[in-house]
């Protein structure tokens, strides 16, 4: 009986050693499962639901640096009627005064040249009136016809003839025209005419049959304004403007 009891002995002895090896090797497995699987922090992202509205699309990944804010209702756009209108800038603006005659004036004929330009104007008014000065003054008739309006070709023409009758000369000779400014604007049907003030500097000399000096002189710069108006019928193919009236100003 002694020698049963010591085989069943040993295999107890073994069976036992074999429990505690499976039982290290259970515990093993079990904390590296912990390890690569983790632990619950309370941050997981709760389970994939298909009927939930926000699970129905995908989410962004998260980061820690970032915070979610409620979804706020997008006001929707103003009505045209109720935005706000910036108001048209003054177009003549440094030409004319803006709400005057004038402006109103060159709005009529913008509405049938849409291509003219005050500016432009100026700049062939300054042209002009050099060139009739100094016509007048040589006795050109010929050029002085395309610039002037009848009436005042014809006055223009009778203070050469008078002059000529004395046997007086004359010579004029432009410095500078400092300026030239939009004085008045009108247009009467389909005729328009623009005034303009010309502020200059010129050396003028008239001399009689011997030569000697009997007006001006040929040393002095004269300050000299003038006002002249110029005329055009609108909407024609003719885009010369002429010499319709002048005047001197102090």
């Amino acid at each position: 009986m002694a020698r049963a009891a010591a085989p069943q002995a040993r295999r107890s002895t073994v069976l036992d050693i074999y429990t505690i090896i499976f039982l290290a090797l259970a515990v093993f497995i079990f904390v590296r499962l912990r390890s690569v699987l983790g632990q619950r922090t309370g941050r997981e992202r709760p389970p994939y639901d298909p009927y939930s509205r926000d699970s129905a699309r995908p989410q962004p990944p998260a980061k820690d640096n970032v915070v979610n804010l409620p979804d706020r209702a997008v006001p929707p756009p103003a009505a045209a009627d109720d935005a706000e209108v910036e108001p048209a800038a003054f177009r003549w603006k440094d030409v004319v005064p803006e709400g005057s005659e004038a402006a109103a004036a060159l709005d009529r004929i913008v509405a049938v040249e849409g291509d003219f330009d005050p500016a432009h104007f100026l700049t062939g008014a300054k042209a002009a009136y050099e060139m009739i000065v100094t016509a007048f003054a040589a006795g050109d008739r010929r050029n002085l016809r395309d610039l002037l309006a009848k009436d005042v070709y014809d006055s223009f023409v009778a203070a050469i003839a008078d002059r000529e009758s004395r046997g007086e000369t004359m010579e004029t000779r432009f410095v500078a025209i400092e300026r030239a400014e939009l004085q008045d604007v009108t247009v009467t049907g389909r005729t328009a005419q623009l005034t303009v003030r010309f502020v200059s500097k010129l050396i003028s000399t008239t001399r009689g049959r011997d030569g000697a000096v009997v007006d001006g002189s040929p040393d002095t710069v004269a300050d000299v304004i003038d006002v002249w108006t110029f005329s055009r019928d609108l909407g024609t193919r003719d885009p010369n403007w002429k010499l319709v009236a002048t005047e001197a100003a102090q």
